[in-house]
């Protein structure tokens, strides 16, 4: 039986016009961190982080490059913060990060 059969058509419009990133927006695991330093002028952030659960990444303190340099603008240098990090072409880039 194909798929489309089983799925209501007005259902099939609203899958359509969901975008993928609703779904990771609202699921992603955050982790926990500690900013250690920020640079404005390359859009890196270095965190000392607890386990980051995608990423299946122990525990540790790394750079990361900010998807958006203005995320930089909300923490400052011993923020605790939460943040969704992915692996982008072996280059790790934080897409969410918000203070506690």
């Amino acid at each position: 039986m194909k798929l489309h059969s089983l799925i209501s058509a007005p259902l099939l419009v609203v899958l359509a016009t969901i975008s993928p990133l609703t779904f990771a927006d609202n699921h992603h695991p955050l982790a926990d961190g500690v900013i250690k330093k920020i640079n404005t002028a390359t859009g890196k952030v270095t965190i000392k982080h607890g386990p980051i659960e995608n990423l299946e990444m122990p525990p540790m303190t790394m750079v990361f490059t900010v998807e958006d340099e203005s995320m930089l603008e909300n923490i400052a240098k011993g923020d605790k913060v939460k943040f969704f990090a992915i692996d982008k072409d072996g280059k790790m880039v934080i897409e969410e990060i918000k203070s506690e």
